[in-house]
């Protein structure tokens, strides 16, 4: 069995080796962040935006010398990283997390920024856009709350892990998640949009989703198609009017929603998006 390695600070380290110790602030406070990144054709797609929310994120949670987290460190780190473990002619999940190195309790001793890199390959329904809509509920046992942070992608993540036990338990393949108002946010790894009335609607990032890189470019693919774009507050009610609902992240691109309860969708817009997401470069 081949050894496979992550990038720990700037070293390749086998993947099972202990890296992290008990003290760790990621691991005790979720004091970090990370973003996930799709490898294909020898680059990271959407990297610049990537860059962009992850410094901004940095710079939030004040940890010092975001700037040297750029498009050069996170593309070069990555292609050693995937060369290291012979995954150069596959479409790749890159995970960067970045977390407060150091001790300390709340009050962090203090600013300085590490990181864990991984990468693994994906599979079938990642690499090919799944032809199958779909199947998802709206998750409401527990909100999440909404601030200024909430649009970070954070380390903790407390609300997906419960929203992710709902949507094993009912054998569905994704769950909608609500913000502290009862307004629809995002799911368990997406963004939302919904096609109704000839406009397509997101969450704002006012009501608590994160902003995702993928929605940026979605947002911008759509709007160039000549669709309206309204990002606003939106009611769960609107999934028993939508013609159309999709997610949208880095790695899946746009996935069209085929069900929710007896309610079923089209997919005209979503597919129309992911064809011309395919062609963009970037």
């Amino acid at each position: 069995m081949p050894v496979h390695y992550i990038d720990f600070n700037n070293k390749h380290v086998p993947e099972k080796e202990n890296v992290l110790t008990a003290d760790n602030r990621a691991f005790r406070y979720g004091d970090g962040l990370f973003e996930t990144m799709r490898w294909m054709d020898g680059d990271i797609r959407f990297l610049h935006h990537h860059v962009d929310r992850l410094q901004e994120g940095m710079r939030m949670l004040q940890l010092e010398h975001a700037h040297t987290f750029d498009a050069h460190f996170i593309r070069s780190r990555a292609t050693a990283l995937v060369n290291k473990n012979g995954l150069s002619s596959k479409h790749v999940r890159v995970r960067l997390q970045v977390y407060r190195d150091g001790e300390g309790l709340y009050s962090p001793q203090q600013n300085k920024a590490a990181y864990v890199m991984s990468v693994a390959p994906l599979d079938a329904d990642d690499v090919k856009h799944r032809k199958l809509g779909l199947i998802v509920d709206v998750y409401s046992e527990y909100r999440k709350p909404y601030s200024e942070l909430s649009k970070l992608k954070s380390a903790n993540a407390l609300i997906y892990v419960m929203a992710g036990l709902y949507r094993k338990k009912k054998g569905l393949d994704d769950v909608l998640i609500l913000n502290q108002e009862g307004f629809l946010c995002e799911s368990l790894s997406a963004n939302i949009f919904v096609w109704y009335g000839k406009k397509l609607y997101t969450p704002a990032i006012s009501e608590g989703c994160v902003d995702g890189v993928m929605r940026k470019a979605i947002i911008d693919i759509a709007l160039d198609s000549g669709l309206e774009v309204i990002e606003a507050q939106i009611s769960p009610d609107i999934m028993n009017e939508a013609e159309e609902i999709f997610h949208t992240n880095a790695i899946h691109g746009v996935q069209w929603v085929m069900g929710y309860k007896q309610k079923r969708y089209f997919n005209r817009i979503s597919r129309m998006l992911q064809e011309r997401l395919a062609m963009v470069n970037c």
